[in-house]
Order: C-alpha cells, then structure tokens, then sequence
C-alpha cells in the first residue's frame, strides 16, 4: 500500500527531501527571527518590517532574471549555488550589527529565496512528467509544512531559552540546513538547458494573459496572512473564543496540508481540471468566510466551534487553490521559459504577503462580518476569472511542449 505522504522513490523523493530539509531551517527562522533582530541585534521592530519589506520586495524582482539563468545555465546547478546563497546570507545576519548591512543581506537572502523557488520548480519540470508535476509538488507542499513544524518547535526552543547563544544557534542551523539542501539538489540528474528562443528584453512581463493568471492567484493568495494575523486578532476583538485556539488552528492547518494535500492534488492534471479546483475552491473559501463571520457575538465554546468549521473550511480551499494554480502555472508557460515564468509567478506570494495583512485587518477587524463576506465574494470572483485567462493563455500557445533532455 502507498503511503500517501511519502514520494516515490525517484527525482519526486529527492525533491521533497530538499524542501523538508530546507524548511526545517526556515521555520526556525521564521520564529525567532523578529527576536533575534531586535533583541541581538538591536534594531527597532520598525526597521525590521522595513528591511524585511524591502528584501522581499528585491527578491520578488530577482525572481524573473535568476529563474531565467535556471533556463539557460541548467536547473541543478542553479538551484545548487541559490541555496548555497542563501546559507551564506543566513550565515551574515550573525555578524550584522547595524541597520544598513541588515538590508543589504536581506535582499540577498531574498534574492536567492526566490531564485531557489524558481530553479527549483524548473528543476522539477525537467524531471517529472507533466501530468505528474502538481502531484509532486504537492509531496513538495507537504515536506515542506511538516518541516516548518519541526523548525517552528526549535526555535520555539530558542525563545525559551531567550539568550543569545540560542538565538545564534537557530540562525546556524538554519545556515547549515541550505548546505545540506544544496548537496540533496545534488543526487538529482542535471537537466540540460532549453535553447532559449530570441525575444524582447520584457520576457514574461509581455505576456498578458500569463500576468493575468499571476495577478488573479495573487488575489486568492490574500487568504495567506488569515492564520498568522487575521484570525488571531478576529479572535481577540470580535469573539470570546479562547486565546489557545489560534496555535490550535495553526497546528490543524498544518497538518491538514502535510496529510492530505497529496489526495487533494490527485485529481488535477491538466488544464481543465486545474480551472475546476481552482473555481471550487472560491465557493470552499466564501463558505469558510461566513463560518468565521458567525463566531462573532456567542459564548466562547459556540465561538470556538464555529471557528474550527471554518478553519477545515479555509484549508479545504487552500488546498484546492494550491493544487490548481501549480498545475496553471507549469501548463501555461513555454517549455523553454520555465524558470524565468516561475520566477514571475512566483511574486504572486510576495504581493499577498506585502498587501494582504492591510487588507485583512481593514476588511475583517474595521469592517467585521461585511469584511469577511468580501473578502470570500472577492475570492470567488478571482477563481472563476481564473478560467477565460487559461484558456486565452492555451489559445495563444499550441504549441507541443518539450520536455528538457537528462543528463546523466
């Protein structure tokens, strides 16, 4: 019998053991970094969202030209020197005693983020077939919350102990987990760059109907700050539910991802089955906002409930949204571009992360049950014009993709 949460042994096991390695580091990160900026290394919590916000603004750039060189230069050894990168700026954040070198390591910390993104997802294209491809990457989405659980619970280790060895220690290992990465990139067969066809310096930024596509997943990708910011202040100001339950639905969404998005991606192969989750899982989303809309104004437990149906809700919708937009952003990009088209797609998550926490508390804490039901109705709205984008994206291109030739 196939365990559902481990990959077949192949190119998808190698792949996934990269990401759990990889994310372990970065949940770690995640968790203590905001400590050890302000308490190690002495800056304001307003120069850290500022240098944060400008790093990750650097890096959704660089994603487009280092996930071009992925295509030109070979997948592997692109997403090796990335991730070696990306250790190495983790590596300098242990020496940054000022605002000014905290930037410029943050944007090159960023940079080589999404450039690995983006190699990496050429990497996969190169190796997995394309009916298979978001199957894989939902083992990848899977490896990758249960490392962010195993990484969240050291660092929640490290701000325990609140001391700067600690502090130090996470930032290593987290250092230490990108080398490692990079040597599993390794054990994986070089795919041979894709002659590049000649075009005008814009590249994928000329393709409308791929930006499209790019901006609408960025919209349903507001959904991304519900669980660390939206949801715990709805709990706060609007219910009497119990504090505890916002680790509690952060646990249930993570587990949920990491054991059932794999069942979840099975049915998506193509195109057409890519646009249905993607429409299913709007009307999932809009249901889950009026779940939460009703936890507002009853005793605690009642709220308590409510705010756990709509938490299985919200994960049924981001698995759905997940596994369709995987699949939409491999099928409509050329064969010879995917990298630089990932790494377009990718900056999708970069503009949830940068607008959604305003949009979600405006909506949600200023506006209350109005907020919510937008904010589902505008989900809606995106996934269903999900569809006429596709399809103008595969009109434009009927060509027959081919798949990069292996090097052994």
């Amino acid at each position: 019998m196939t365990n559902s949460l481990v990959p077949p042994a192949g190119p998808r096991r190698v792949l996934a053991l990269a990401q759990l390695t990889n994310a372990v580091g970065d949940g770690a990160f995640l968790v203590t970094s905001a400590f050890y900026f302000t308490h190690v290394v002495g800056l304001s919590p307003a120069r850290v969202g500022l240098g944060l916000t400008v790093g990750w603004a650097v890096g959704s750039v660089a994603g487009v030209p280092l996930g071009r060189l992925a295509d030109r230069r070979g997948a592997r050894g692109t997403a090796v020197l990335l991730a070696l990168a990306a250790g190495l700026a983790v590596a300098s954040f242990l020496f940054v005693r000022g605002f000014l070198p905290f930037v410029v390591i943050a944007c090159a910390y960023a940079a080589a983020q999404s450039g690995l993104a983006a190699a990496r997802q050429t990497l996969l294209a190169g190796l997995v077939p394309a009916g298979e491809r978001t199957g894989a990457l939902a083992y990848l989405q899977s490896a990758f919350n249960a490392g962010l659980a195993v990484g969240a619970g050291l660092g929640g280790l490290a701000i325990q102990a609140g001391t700067r060895e600690a502090y130090l220690a996470v930032f290593a290992m987290d250092a230490v987990t990108f080398t490692v990465c990079a040597g599993v990139l390794l054990r994986l067969a070089s795919v041979a760059p894709v002659p590049v066809r000649k075009r005008h310096g814009l590249g994928v930024v000329r393709d409308r109907r791929y930006v499209a596509v790019t901006a609408l997943n960025a919209v349903l990708l507001l959904r991304m700050p519900l669980l660390s910011l939206g949801l715990p202040l709805w709990i706060a100001e609007r219910t009497q539910a119990p504090a505890w339950l916002v680790s509690a639905l952060f646990v249930l969404n993570t587990g949920a991802v990491m054991v059932f998005q794999v069942r979840m991606a099975r049915g998506v192969t193509g195109i057409g089955s890519a646009v249905g989750a993607v429409r299913r899982s709007g009307w999932v989303m809009l249901a889950a906002c009026a779940v939460f809309a009703l936890s507002a104004g009853v005793s605690p437990w009642v709220a308590a409930g409510v705010l756990v149906a709509g938490a299985v809700l919200q994960v049924v919708a981001e698995m759905g949204q997940s596994a369709g937009s995987w699949q939409l952003s491999f099928d409509l990009a050329p064969a010879d571009r995917v990298g630089e088209y990932q790494g377009f797609f990718g900056t999708g998550v970069t503009v949830a992360r940068t607008l959604g926490p305003l949009v979600v508390t405006t909506l949600l804490i200023g506006w209350g049950t109005a907020g919510w039901l937008l904010l589902g109705g505008v989900t809606l709205l995106a996934s269903y014009a999900m569809g006429p984008a596709a399809r103008r994206g595969t009109a434009s291109r009927p060509e027959v993709r081919r798949r990069p030739v292996l090097v052994n």
